[in-house]
């Protein structure tokens, strides 16, 4: 299940391509189009911006924009930036230990079969395809 948190980022990721704009948006405006406290919305833009997916400028015509093209996101990463890595269950995380019962595990194969349809699937879809 996904935390607010990567939701949310998602729906900022959104509202700024639905802009069509070079300038920057402010957080006040995209807070209120989406329904959600501005001060959440500045804890996840800071996030964003901290890992470049999004610039941030402060002053009177500061606010926020995508660094790339709708296109060139993925949702996946949006939503592992925010939430981690998208695995189905511990033991598949990228800084697990190895499980002692990998070797007899009768479901293994089929958390790694899942693990890498929800991969696809997300890092299949790109922002663009969302607005």
């Amino acid at each position: 299940m996904f935390s607010t948190k990567g939701r949310y980022a998602l729906r900022i990721m959104i509202d700024l391509a639905q802009q069509h704009s070079e300038d920057f948006v402010p957080l006040k405006d995209i807070a209120e189009r989406q329904g959600v406290s501005k001060k959440y919305l500045e804890i996840i833009a800071k996030e964003l911006v901290k890992s470049k997916l999004i610039a941030g400028a402060s002053g009177k015509h500061g606010g926020y924009k995508l660094t790339r093209a709708p296109k060139e996101y993925t949702v996946g990463e949006i939503i592992e930036q925010m939430e981690g890595p998208i695995v189905p269950v511990a033991c598949l995380a990228p800084d697990a230990e190895e499980c002692e019962r990998k070797d007899c595990c009768r479901t293994l194969a089929m958390w790694e079969e899942f693990a890498q349809l929800e991969h696809d699937f997300f890092y299949g879809k790109k922002l663009s395809d969302l607005i």
